[in-house]
């Protein structure tokens, strides 16, 4: 897929997190190759000056499957929270990664799980951390 990614924003509290969880994962962990270079292009801001209509951690984020038409509402969380439940999804996993740090109205395509692209649209940011005032979550 030769698209350009969409610039992404992360906090410095999202980034410090981050950077320590990827510390603790093995060089092959799945997903870790890709969230590294998520975070290696990724403009940092503080928590407070965090613009209210990007995907942080912790936020809940509606997004449309553009082939598909499907919309689906999940909270971006990290490895430990994902609990397996249908409305939080791991940062760690190919469709976390790529929704880390993007804007509402972003685009970007990614291999479905029957392996053709997809474009997944972000819709909306119903819950986001920062904008709610809680800056260390």
């Amino acid at each position: 897929m030769a698209q350009n990614k969409p610039a992404i924003i992360l906090s410095s509290l999202d980034m410090e997190r981050l950077e320590a969880l990827l510390e603790k994962l093995p060089q092959n962990a799945p997903g870790r190759e890709a969230l590294e270079a998520e975070l290696d292009r990724a403009e940092v801001l503080e928590p407070t000056a965090m613009p209210a209509d990007i995907v942080t951690m912790n936020s809940t984020v509606s997004f449309t499957i553009i082939e598909t038409a499907s919309k689906q509402t999940l909270t971006l969380v990290y490895p430990k929270e994902a609990d397996g439940s249908s409305h939080k999804i791991s940062v760690m996993t190919t469709v976390g990664t790529a929704l880390l740090g993007l804007r509402v109205g972003d685009q970007f395509a990614m291999p479905s799980p029957a392996g053709n692209a997809v474009t997944v649209k972000v819709d909306a940011i119903t819950f986001q951390p920062e904008r709610a005032g809680e800056m260390h979550r």
